[in-house]
């Protein structure tokens, strides 16, 4: 197994989570994205979307997150991502699409450098912009997890899933823009939680060896 990412990738930083919790070994590529390594003619060849991550399995290309995310936990299923039930399932893929589909697109680096490149935004703007998506998200999220009922010591009962591997990330990112995430009490006690686990602590972006 293989994983291509780059360390600050909040979508490569969830499938070192998912990794981690299922107890899979990889071997690590390092992709650039400020270098633009990603779109090399030799990693086009191997993901034709020229996306971060890339998860290579039994010589098989797999992109998109959430797509490797459900592939992991349909292919090892222990432990298991998704609830037993279709409603718990259906609630948890929510959870992680408020993040995934909602906030993450609007705030990735090619969004923000395209905003800045194109339309001329200042460093101000551009942080104006960024944490006006988290605050949206994080509320809907915050909303979301009341709502539901279902939220334990995580997003969904007391295992860390699907909505949790989605979460870790876009907090740390949140953080690296210094938006304020003290409205949201449920949300960041289900992140302190996760950090306390062995597999989001030591996968954390800091630790990364292309990090240095």
């Amino acid at each position: 197994m293989e994983l291509y990412g780059y360390f600050r990738s909040s979508a490569s930083y969830r499938l070192r989570i998912a990794l981690a919790l299922k107890g899979l070994e990889y071997e690590s590529h390092y992709v650039s994205l400020p270098k633009g390594e990603h779109r090399s003619p030799d990693y086009l060849k191997l993901n034709p979307q020229g996306l971060l991550p890339t998860l290579v399995d039994d010589g098989v290309a797999y992109g998109q997150s959430l797509a490797i995310l459900e592939y992991l936990d349909e292919s090892y299923p222990e432990p298991p991502f998704l609830p037993d039930d279709p409603s718990g399932r259906a609630q948890v893929r929510a959870l992680a699409q408020i993040v995934a589909c909602e906030i993450h697109p609007l705030n990735n680096l090619r969004v923000l450098k395209y905003l800045q490149g194109t339309w001329k935004f200042s460093d101000a703007d551009r942080d104006s912009w960024y944490r006006h998506w988290i605050a949206d998200g994080f509320q809907k999220f915050e909303a979301t997890l009341a709502a539901s009922g279902e939220a334990g010591r995580f997003c969904f009962g007391d295992h860390p899933g699907l909505a949790d591997i989605c979460l870790v990330p876009q907090v740390f990112n949140a953080r690296r823009f210094d938006c304020p995430l003290d409205d949201y009490p449920t949300t960041m006690a289900v992140y302190e939680r996760c950090m306390s686990l062995e597999a989001f602590e030591t996968t954390q972006p800091k630790y990364q060896p292309d990090a240095f």
